[in-house]
């Protein structure tokens, strides 16, 4: 019997298949679903997508099982990027579920789930409560009933799209030309969607959806990803590059030179942009983003908004703040005109706006959004993470001219420099990112604090 609790995260639900995750599995999550959001009292139906994966749609129709076997109906998307799904969840005011495992490797799967109208479905607002009745349903067996509900197939590609074109139009830039790393995931399926007319020429890499990644693994996050995204924007003169993840909810960038303009750098454009059609707004930023982006908020007019790392608790925080915006160090940009949710093809669009809406190139436009310098996250792994974050902060605590705070892990600043050391919820690897005024500071805080690290 599969191990619930190993691949119920904190924000969703990811495993090896079928070791891990399996039909029976899908089935029982998609009838708790159903019982824990009160489908049937509300709504009545449950939208669903599912990725390139090859257990994808086996997967996402045992999903359906379970839903329609509460009496419950399901809209079946089909092949769906995860912001398309969210796309639908807002448009059709249902529930979601998407079927990715992102940026995983092959043998991975998993569930992203979600209210109505996007609204996340975190460890503390109902994934606890599907875990426990999909371990109970493991264990006796599903409840029987008659009731079965109905399935039906919706193309919401299209639609989608159009929605995107509403909300950044690129009619009037210049024309460009982007090299497009699809890394074989779901952006091969949604990118010839929304620029098949316009002024962008799309030079395609690996379009082809083939969830064993043929190529390279769909993470930009990891620099290698990236290596033939940046050869092919430099063999063909392209003003940008852009690299999708497995299920398309995250965009990296590279200028045109084919180096990497940092996810900070990203959000604090987009913000820029945003706050230009809504003055004063919040924007939300994780505490690991660059200073330079509360700094860039603060200048043009907006509030800044420090949130903690991690999906639901910024869509919690642009709720509460009615927040325009919001951006993280990992590329999940999430917007308010897009239920709150994260959306990579939007960021993109709003970069090729920026850049096309002027003449300079990508490195000079976007050199204005990176003040400081920055480690990047580097993973320690540790035995005792606890412990070990105690003793920085005992390091650091009584420093003169340096702060202290815990809203996520340990953060400790000074006014060149500021560090974090969070603990991952699922390994045993404590992360540290480190940013400061110059390269020199940065690197000698770096290895103060790994020398910690190890030394802990």
């Amino acid at each position: 019997m599969a191990d619930v609790a190993a691949i119920f995260k904190a924000y969703d639900v990811r495993g090896v298949v079928p070791d891990q995750l399996d039909e029976s599995v899908a089935r029982a999550t998609g009838a708790a679903f159903v019982e824990v959001l009160d489908v049937l009292a509300g709504p009545g139906a449950v939208v669903v997508g599912y990725d390139m994966r090859p257990s994808s749609p086996a997967l996402a129709a045992a999903f359906a099982e379970g839903v329609t076997s509460t009496g419950a109906d399901v809209i079946d998307i089909g092949l769906a990027s995860t912001d398309q799904l969210y796309f639908a969840s807002g448009r059709l005011d249902l529930p979601g579920a998407m079927f990715t495992a992102s940026h995983n490797p092959a043998k991975y799967n998993g569930i992203k789930l979600c209210r109505a109208g996007a609204a996340p479905v975190g460890s503390d607002s109902g994934l606890r409560d599907i875990a426990d009745l999909v371990a109970k349903a493991l264990t006796e067996g599903p409840a029987t009933g008659a009731a079965t509900g109905h399935v039906t197939r919706k193309d919401l590609l299209t639609a989608y799209a159009d929605h995107l074109h509403d909300l950044v139009d690129l009619s009037g830039i210049r024309p460009l030309t982007v090299v497009v790393d699809a890394g074989n995931g779901m952006g091969g399926h949604t990118v010839p969607a929304v620029f098949a007319d316009g002024p962008v020429t799309i030079v395609p890499l690996y379009f082809e959806l083939d969830g064993n990644f043929p190529n390279h693994e769909a993470n930009p996050l990891d620099p290698k990803n990236l290596v033939d995204l940046q050869a092919k924007v430099r063999e063909t003169g392209a003003d940008l590059g852009l690299a999708f993840d497995g299920d398309a909810d995250r965009c990296f960038v590279v200028d045109e030179q084919g180096d990497p303009i940092s996810p900070s750098a990203i959000t604090g454009a987009v913000a820029v942009r945003e706050l230009a059609k809504h003055p004063g707004a919040a924007v939300i930023h994780n505490l690991i983003t660059s200073k330079a982006v509360p700094e860039l908020i603060t200048e043009h007019g907006g509030t800044p908004v420090r949130a903690r790392v991690g999906h639901s608790y910024i869509k919690q925080q642009m709720a509460e703040t009615d927040a325009v915006f919001g951006g993280e160090h990992s590329a999940h940009y999430y917007f308010r005109d897009f239920w709150r949710a994260d959306t990579g093809m939007l960021a993109a669009l709003h970069v090729l706006a920026a850049l096309g809406e002027q003449d300079r190139p990508a490195s000079e436009l976007f050199a204005e959004y990176e003040r400081y310098v920055a480690s990047g996250e580097i993973n320690n792994v540790v035995e005792d993470a606890a412990a070990t974050v105690a003793a920085i902060e005992d390091t650091y605590s009584d420093v003169e001219g340096v702060t202290v705070d815990h809203l996520d892990g340990l953060t400790v600043a000074a006014g060149q420099w500021w560090f974090n050391v969070r603990a991952s919820n699922t390994e045993p690897l404590l992360r540290l990112n480190v940013e400061a005024a110059d390269r020199a500071t940065m690197e000698r805080v770096r290895d103060e604090v790994l020398a910690l690290i190890k030394g802990a």
